[in-house]
């Protein structure tokens, strides 16, 4: 079995680094013509030219700040009209900052939603048309494994990411007939730079050293390791293909087998 993505298109959102690059990355391995979406232009540029390409394909950027829904509406709007319909929406941005749901200031939550569910539900409205002209979409929303197993210190990210898993479960349903399928990828402890900031706010918080904090992580995963980003872009790339097209309403836990429930 040859899975590839020649000729589709695919927007994939925080893509400049971690599990969002390791994503353009594989798409592009396979086949796709990637745009990349994040705020950071110099990083979008830098990004885009690591991506691989063969004479075929065309890759480009998107420029756009998550904490502002309208702007990126907008922007990707324009880019819709100078190009043709994508294939494949990759939904990711950067978690909220940690600490202690209780402690949580209710504009924390509004920042979160605004940076996860509203952005989400605006770039589905300008891509769905297309998806449904083509009688092909990909929907793959990358949350977490707090979707299933709250994730302790991760107060308004875990409110979040449910509430994320929730509108994609309900959208899943709406536009199945139309050959769009919507999945959740939900990654565990993977090296990036959000963990290695998880794990320096634990070690400072409980004054231990960072690398007490690594392992007692380590010790909670059956894996006994850490994941990599191109872990989860691997099953975003079968999500992504045609081999997927009955799979949807899904999350599926890339994490080592940390989670404990099914």
């Amino acid at each position: 079995m040859k899975i590839e993505l020649t000729g589709k298109r695919a927007l994939v959102c925080g893509s400049t680094q971690g599990i969002g690059l390791a994503i353009a990355h594989q798409f592009a391995e396979m086949g796709a013509d990637v745009t990349l979406l994040a705020r950071n232009e110099e990083s979008l540029k830098t990004a885009l030219n690591t991506l691989p390409a063969h004479a075929s394909q065309h890759h480009s950027y998107i420029v756009a700040d998550f904490s502002e829904p309208d702007q990126v509406r907008q922007n990707v709007e324009i880019h819709l009209a100078k190009v043709q319909n994508f294939h494949i929406l990759v939904n990711n941005t950067g978690g909220p900052a940690p600490g202690a749901v209780h402690k949580a200031k209710p504009e924390d939550f509004l920042k979160a939603i605004t940076q996860h569910l509203f952005v989400s539900q605006n770039l589905v409205q300008c891509l769905l048309p297309g998806m449904r002209d083509e009688n092909y979409g990909r929907i793959i929303n990358i949350i977490s494994t707090s979707v299933k197993q709250p994730i302790e210190g991760l107060g308004v990210s875990n409110t979040v990411r449910g509430a994320m898993a929730s509108w994609s479960k309900t959208l899943s349903h709406e536009v199945a007939e139309f050959g769009i399928t919507v999945n959740n990828i939900l990654p565990g402890a993977t090296t990036t730079e959000r963990l290695a900031q998880i794990i320096i706010n634990k070690a400072k918080n409980n004054s231990v050293e960072e690398s007490s904090v690594e392992k007692i992580m380590l010790e909670e995963i059956p894996a006994k390791r850490f994941g990599k980003p191109e872990e989860i872009a691997y099953l975003a790339g079968f999500l992504a293909s045609d081999f997927a097209g009955y799979i949807t309403g899904t999350s599926i836990a890339v994490d080592g087998g940390r989670t404990r429930c099914l």
